[in-house]
């Protein structure tokens, strides 16, 4: 086991009965077998990892919140499984030096994006509820989301709520969010989008549609004084 791997397996405080699960995690899709269909990549442990890292963050917000009503849950839910926050947790684990990559796309700087560290991140909680079982993924989520979990004293908005709830509030109607283009490999696209509100106009990139649909209202909240 190379030292990066090595050093994430202790970080997440499990030794894999079957090894196979965590190398499968850690393997992106470009570095996966063509011949396979890319079965081998980590898409579909993210599938899995997805779904128990929404129930595992539903039981411990309904018992963290308890006077808490459905659609405040719902807006904390939404931002601790966010990519931006699935990325930040992969951060802290060394997530990226352990991935499979091949050496050229390397180079481009894949390893560090923010979109394949968050799905890698979803991929190893799938990884660990197949080979120990839901409550040592619940553990591995309670103890490195809980920074994240004592952020927010209120329900947190995400910038794209914020802009609609102050659009709205103006008499201005809904934003409109436009894709501008997509550029870069199928397996690691970037998309701009813009935005449209109140007399202004703003873009943004991201990995995915919806992080380049949140920068985009950030960057326009920011230039309606509201960032």
């Amino acid at each position: 086991m190379k030292a990066p791997v090595a050093a994430l397996a202790g970080r997440l405080g499990h030794e894999f009965r079957d090894v196979a699960l965590l190398e499968q995690a850690l393997t992106h899709r470009s570095a996966a077998d063509p011949k396979r269909r890319q079965l081998d990549s980590n898409e579909r442990l993210e599938f899995l990892g997805d779904r128990v890292l929404a129930l595992c963050m539903a039981e411990w917000l309904s018992e963290r919140f308890p006077e808490e009503r459905e659609g405040e849950l719902g807006k904390r839910l939404a931002v601790l499984v966010a990519a931006d926050t699935l990325a930040k947790v992969g951060d802290a684990i060394g997530l990226p030096a352990a991935l499979r990559i091949p050496p050229a796309e390397g180079r481009t700087g894949l390893r560090q994006r923010a979109n394949v560290v968050a799905d890698a991140t979803e991929a190893l909680i799938g990884a660990l509820y197949l080979d120990a079982g839901l409550e040592k993924a619940r553990d591995f989520i309670r103890r490195e989301w809980t920074v994240a979990m004592e952020a927010d004293a209120t329900p947190p908005m995400s910038a794209k709520s914020r802009l609609q709830e102050f659009s709205l509030g103006r008499g201005q109607g809904l934003p409109e969010y436009t894709l501008v283009g997509t550029e870069g490999p199928s397996h690691a696209p970037l998309f701009t989008v813009s935005v449209a509100a109140c007399g202004k106009v703003a873009e943004a990139t991201g990995d995915n549609k919806r992080a380049a649909e949140q920068s985009a209202a950030e960057a326009l909240l920011t230039e309606l004084g509201r960032g």
